[in-house]
């Protein structure tokens, strides 16, 4: 049919709890962590209507990065935005990315 887009492609991707869960206990701000063995800084800001969260990562001495937006809209479930990367890649990264301990302020 003209018109009709039936791609799947079109659709969000879905957002699993546990992903929504990870994310929701990144602290604000800056964050030194590790995944996979490597260490990360992870940035996490939220907006102050809570209808957006944006997160970059990258990892500290290496070239990998991870960046995305999820948007919490009326009417729809989250519907996560993945910057330049695949959705599988932001949540595997949500999922198993661990904070450091110390505070971001008192690094040197």
């Amino acid at each position: 049919m003209p018109g009709a887009v039936t791609s799947s492609r079109e659709a969000p991707p879905s957002v699993p709890a546990s992903f929504e869960s990870a994310l929701a206990k990144l602290p604000e701000g800056y964050v030194d962590g590790h995944f996979g063995n490597r260490p990360w800084g992870v940035t996490v800001k939220r907006s102050e209507d809570g209808k957006r969260t944006w997160l970059y990562g990258e990892e500290l001495g290496g070239t990998d990065i991870v960046s995305f937006n999820l948007y919490h809209l009326a009417g729809s479930g989250p519907t996560l935005k993945p910057c330049e990367m695949s959705s599988a890649k932001v949540v595997e990264f949500v999922l198993g990315f661990v904070p450091g301990t110390a505070k971001a302020a008192s690094r040197p």
